[in-house]
């Protein structure tokens, strides 16, 4: 019994780490997506960066549920972390208007 427990804990423990990642990887939001709201522009969010309107940010990324955290580490927003809320795979919500993805 005692190692069915220890087994369940550690399980417990691998998938909190996964559902809440961070790391430079964009997650779900990876790939190409226009924006609309705002200010509407495509939005391309990369392993460690993201462009828009041609200019290239270093970011960090945070994986929260269904949100992800786009921290930029550089530019003219660095040290501001962005919000985006996956409302579905093709689509997501920020305080900056919402996105679908360009494929």
């Amino acid at each position: 019994m005692k190692s069915i427990s220890l087994l369940f804990v550690a399980v417990f423990l691998a998938l909190t780490v996964t559902a809440c990642s961070d790391s430079g990887s964009p997650g779900p939001l990876e790939g190409n997506w226009q924006m609309k709201g705002i200010m509407p522009m495509t939005v391309t969010f990369r392993h460690g960066e993201t462009e828009a309107l041609g200019m290239i940010e270093k970011v960090s990324y945070k994986t929260e549920g269904n949100d992800v955290l786009v921290t930029y580490l550089d530019g003219l927003v660095k040290g501001t972390t962005l919000r985006y809320t996956m409302t579905g795979q093709d689509s997501a919500r920020t305080e900056l208007g919402t996105l679908q993805r360009v494929r």
